[in-house]
């Protein structure tokens, strides 16, 4: 599988995962505008009063996925939700979170970027 394909099946993936976890899918994918500085964001879902803006890698073990997320990265990613709760006027709480697949499992890391 090439790496486009695996990263679309993982984010599918991630989706399913955060659906079981009481989480509603609000937007996948959720680019706030090209060219601008700001970041694709992979997905943001919603439970309660609490929107979570995820970052999906799909890497052979945690640390290398966790590793894959660069401060450049990081910066583009709190940019373009701090642009998406400004749009929305969100005014609950926020986490930013990564998830890595390695094969069939999943790795949730709350509130790391």
């Amino acid at each position: 599988m090439k790496s486009y394909t695996k990263g679309l099946f993982s984010e599918w993936y991630v989706r399913q995962f955060l659906r079981l976890h009481g989480f509603e899918i609000i937007k996948n994918r959720h680019i706030t505008g090209r060219h601008t500085g700001r970041a694709e964001i992979d997905i943001i879902a919603r439970r309660g009063n609490l929107i979570i803006f995820c970052e999906v890698k799909n890497r052979k073990d945690a640390q290398t996925g966790l590793d894959a997320i660069t401060w450049k990265q990081n910066v583009r990613l709190r940019r373009a939700a701090e642009t998406y709760m400004r749009r929305t006027r969100w005014t609950g709480d926020v986490r930013f979170d990564c998830l890595v697949v390695s094969g069939w499992r999943i790795k949730w890391f709350k509130g790391v970027i």
